[in-house]
């Protein structure tokens, strides 16, 4: 028996040690994200976890659409061959939430060539922070999680509503940073304290956004694999707390009709590895050269992967005027209308926050988009349109306004598929593509309503 194999609770983050000291691990859930962002894997007993380094799976489970359905594999024979999954120990996390003692581990995918599978999500997103690392750089970012906590819904034919507060009354919007808003569903954000505590992650903050039971969560900085590592367990999180109090908690963009949509704003920044100092600030504290390439290259690309920011049709029904959401490729200072806001911090803080992804996107994906696009910013070195100063809702957009016009912009753009991998772009618009065409298939009660007897 190997070291790793007797000794693999030694190399586990210490909340994890934690959580199981002095108590029997019964279960180990293998886990990876597929291309919407949800975990696929094996659970087994952790008798049997202990005996083995590497496990299975098929690499289709990136043809699979949100719908259950397959794509066609755009690179040739749908032969399903296993890939090889690996542990990355340092992601060892609790479920508290299941009736046994259970740890989830996120593995990493590799074909049987020992190549990291290109179209796995987290691939991705290593490989941009990889790039970044080629040229002496290291991106920080920090997400904020916007998310609806909503009634049971147990029939798809029926509009989303808000939950029902302690006080015995729904959820009200229009209630922003209100505390009492928040209270109003308390026992569901004690649990989601205290499973983010035993999981060993760190909220920098919750507070009640502007929607009916809408809340945001928003995370310390720091580095992206982790990062999207912690949001993909916070969805499941947020999930199971929701459920123990008979509501359910949903990440759509847009689940409730004439309420704010949710989003994942991305707080950006680089540094430089050799000095340790933030990039986008001069030593006299000013605004770098740097900066303003990032900025430049995040307007031009970010149409271009708009597909992954906004991945479904209900995303692109965030993108509307009036609802607290960007349409608009300017950046401003301190400044909410635009899609790329400036905030307020010292030199050594200084970054851009891209407020277009929703919170539907597979944060690999999105993390991993946003980067891109001020990567090659920094690589072409261009300058960014002037400063946006007053309301930026008030002018034209360059964004697609829905999916299948932002998969034709992905596949038009050859910088943004030569930083995220040809094959994973090909597959993914693969995916997307087919997802879209069953959904045109859908007739909507819109529909029926007001063109059945009017046309």
């Amino acid at each position: 028996m190997s070291q790793i194999q007797t000794h693999w609770t030694d190399l586990i983050p210490q909340a994890a040690q934690d959580y199981i000291e002095g108590r029997r691990l019964d279960e180990v859930e293998c886990i990876v994200a597929d291309i919407a962002g949800v975990a696929r894997g094996k659970a087994m007993p952790a008798s049997k976890f202990a005996y083995q380094d590497r496990f299975y799976l098929p690499n289709s489970i990136y043809l699979q659409t949100i719908t259950g359905e397959w794509a066609d594999n755009p690179m040739g024979a749908f032969t399903e061959p296993d890939m090889v999954l690996t542990p990355d120990w340092n992601t060892a996390s609790a479920a508290p939430w299941t009736a046994d003692i259970t740890l989830q581990v996120i593995h990493d995918v590799h074909d049987q060539q020992g190549k990291p599978v290109p179209v796995a999500p987290r691939n991705v997103l290593k490989r941009v922070v990889a790039l970044y690392e080629a040229a002496g750089l290291k991106p920080i970012v920090a997400p904020e999680m916007e998310f609806f906590l909503v009634a049971r819904n147990l029939d798809p034919n029926q509009p989303i509503i808000p939950p029902m507060g302690r006080s015995g009354r729904r959820a009200a919007g229009k209630q922003a940073y209100s505390m009492s808003a928040v209270d109003e569903y308390g026992k569901v954000i004690d649990d989601i304290y205290d499973f983010a505590e035993a999981q060993g992650f760190e909220i920098d903050g919750i507070l009640q956004e502007g929607g009916a039971g809408q809340v945001e969560i928003n995370l310390a900085h720091g580095d992206p694999v982790a990062l999207a590592d912690q949001i993909f367990y916070f969805k499941r999180l947020i999930r199971e707390a929701a459920l123990r109090h008979d509501c359910f908690a949903t990440f759509m963009a847009k689940p409730i009709e004439g309420e704010p949509g949710s989003a994942m704003h991305i707080h950006q920044s680089v540094i430089d590895t050799e000095t340790g100092l933030n990039i986008f600030s001069n030593p006299d504290g000013g605004e770098s050269e740097a900066f303003l390439h990032f900025v430049a290259g995040m307007q031009t690309h970010l149409p271009a992967v708009v597909a992954l920011l906004a991945p479904y049709v209900n995303s692109y029904r965030r993108y509307i005027p009036d609802f607290a959401a960007p349409i608009n490729l300017e950046w401003g200072r301190d400044n909410r209308t635009t899609g790329l806001r400036v905030p307020i911090s010292g030199p050594e803080a200084r970054r851009l926050e891209n407020r277009l992804a929703g919170m539907d996107c597979n944060p690999y994906l999105g993390l991993a988009a946003s980067l891109a696009c001020g990567y090659i910013g920094l690589k072409d070195k261009k300058m960014p349109s002037p400063e946006c100063l007053g309301d930026a809702y008030m002018g034209d957009s360059d964004l697609p306004y829905n999916l299948g016009d932002a998969l034709d912009i992905f596949a038009d753009s050859a910088p943004v598929r030569d930083v995220l991998g040809v094959e994973f772009c090909t597959v993914y618009e693969a995916v997307k593509r087919n997802e879209y065409k069953e959904f045109l298939q859908v007739i909507s009660p819109w529909e029926r309503e007001h063109l059945l007897l009017n046309v």
